[in-house]
């Protein structure tokens, strides 16, 4: 052995003595492999992404070639009948109008309205697929107030066909205040005439290889005129918006 070497021996822990100017070497740093892994990552999501548009896409197409070739045409909906089943008026004075007497107070405060009317609608496919309508809600209304509600639950029309669609309107003591009351009661003492209008949204899907169109909407707009001595309707006119989507 040299006279000036040194032996170096290891410590319990696996380190070296410093001998004479001379150091262990640092330990070797490991860094974790997160790039890599991240960038591989991103790359099957960017995948996935344009797998799912291009499938989207695809459907998409697939279903507006199918549609431009059904061309569909806007349902028509149509009320046919209005039958007054009962229809009364009385006042908050002893004089009162219940349909069989004519008897009118010169200024009444309030009065109380009760109607029950019988709506027939004919629903008129003209496609060549079938259309699946939602559920309909009809409002009648007198001067602009709201006096009751119907409501006619969904159901589905074959292709080619007409069907027949039934409603009720109750109004069961609808109370006016002096203004409108006065209205209502010239208009059905003195003219025998009372205009009321019946307003509603129809929604309807039409359905192709089981598939539904985006929703379509068809409102009816009808002013009919009611004459309280006979209990009938003496005017019906009904008008249609176009189709809104």
């Amino acid at each position: 052995m040299p006279p000036h070497a040194r032996e170096i021996r290891p410590t319990p822990n696996g380190d070296h003595h410093r001998r004479h100017g001379l150091s262990a070497a640092p330990p070797l740093a490991y860094y974790p492999r997160s790039s890599s892994s991240s960038a591989s990552f991103k790359g099957c999501c960017c995948c996935l992404f344009l797998l799912s548009s291009f499938l989207l896409l695809l459907v998409l197409a697939v279903f507006l070639i199918i549609f431009l070739a059904v061309k569909p045409e806007r349902p028509q909906f149509d009320l046919q009948q209005v039958g007054v089943q009962y229809m009364g008026i009385s006042t908050s004075n002893p004089s009162s109008l219940d349909g069989t007497s004519t008897a009118v107070s010169p200024s009444p405060t309030t009065a109380s309205f009760s109607l029950t009317i019988h709506l027939l609608f004919t629903a008129v496919n003209p496609n060549k697929v079938g259309i699946k309508y939602g559920e309909s809600r009809f409002t009648v209304m007198y001067r602009g107030i709201p006096l009751g509600k119907a409501s006619v639950p969904g159901f589905y029309q074959e292709a080619h066909s007409t069907r027949n669609v039934e409603a009720t309107i109750a109004v069961d003591r609808a109370n006016l205040m002096q203004a409108d009351a006065a209205d209502l009661i010239r208009d059905a003492s003195l003219s025998d005439r009372v205009q009321l209008r019946v307003l509603g949204d129809v929604g309807a899907k039409i359905r192709v290889l089981d598939f539904d169109s985006p929703g379509v909407q068809v409102s009816v707009d009808c002013a009919i005129v009611i004459s309280p001595r006979k209990q009938s309707i003496t005017d019906k006119q009904c008008g249609f918006d176009g189709l809104s989507v």
